[in-house]
């Protein structure tokens, strides 16, 4: 048992780094990205490849206090990359190289999706993320062969897409991962371009963040401040207007996801080596 404490700062928060977080049986994936559900429940995205792995739990599912409570999508999901829940429980899962974002229950039943299972280009040309917007509308980062956002409405048809390869406002290297807020902007990381792309809820290029080095995950909160984890590594708090809130390092190698709990900590994906870590929050 370690005898050091660490500490970090966001801003006026500060957390206590407690690693690793939760526990699940052996499992031949890798950690690549956390989500939390309304009951404050946590889903672990496990990476494989699907050609060569078996058929373990691409999805672990944990208590709030990070006690296992099950696993699946062994025969659901073949390449993992990120995933969100939405305000209803339902769980969205980006399965990259299958050209599809797979709509789930919180147990693992599929319930629906998005593009077409193993066909690139209908939409998705390996997507990264996904999320649902307040006012139902689901967005995805289309980036991995695509330099692209798709626009769908609550039952999944699409509506836009914006975006092309290049450097330009609107344009993108590669879109990593996406947010929205309530107040309709839509958050784009754009990695290896080194910033991140700020839209209004059609589109439309609003402004960029920058003094990233290869920014990777987003998450926001209630107070419509967004929190960024890049490759240096470190974790930024990025205020509504903009404005640069905080940042701190709290991972070794870099977090490939981030999601908050009702309670006010931070859940950090880490992938090398494979484990959650939590931000606890000190009142």
């Amino acid at each position: 048992m370690s005898a050091h404490d660490l500490i970090v700062a966001l801003g006026d928060q500060r957390y206590r780094v407690e690693r690793p977080f939760g526990a699940w049986p052996q499992n031949t994936g890798f950690v690549t990205d956390v989500a939390v559900d309304p009951r404050g429940h946590v889903f672990v995205m496990l990476r494989h490849d699907p050609l060569v792995h078996p058929n373990d739990p691409r999805v672990i599912e944990l208590a709030p206090d990070g006690t296992y409570l099950g696993g699946w999508g062994g025969d659901l999901i073949a390449d993992s990359h990120m995933l969100t829940t939405d305000a209803t429980g339902r769980i969205l899962a980006v399965d990259r190289d299958m050209h599809e974002v797979i709509i789930c229950s919180p147990a693992g039943e599929r319930i629906g999706g998005l593009g077409r299972r193993g066909v690139p280009l209908s939409p998705f040309n390996h997507p990264t993320d996904v999320h649902v917007s307040a006012w139902g509308e689901i967005y995805v980062s289309d980036g991995y062969a695509a330099s692209r956002v798709h626009r769908f409405d609550a039952d999944g048809t699409l509506i836009a897409s914006w975006g092309s390869h290049g450097t330009g406002d609107g344009q993108f290297g590669w879109p990593h991962a996406i947010w929205t807020f309530a107040d309709g902007r839509v958050v784009v990381v754009d990695r290896t371009l080194n910033r991140v792309q700020v839209f209004d809820r059609e589109g439309r290029h609003l402004e960029n963040w920058g003094e990233f080095y290869q920014p990777v995950a987003i998450w926001g909160d209630d107070e419509g401040c967004a929190y960024v984890t890049d490759m240096v590594p470190n974790l930024q708090k990025i205020g509504p207007k903009g404005e640069r809130l905080g940042r701190c390092r709290p991972m070794l190698n870099g977090a490939h996801g981030i999601f908050g709990t009702p309670d006010g900590d931070i859940l950090l994906a880490e992938s090398n080596p494979s484990r959650l870590t939590r931000l606890r929050l000190l009142r």
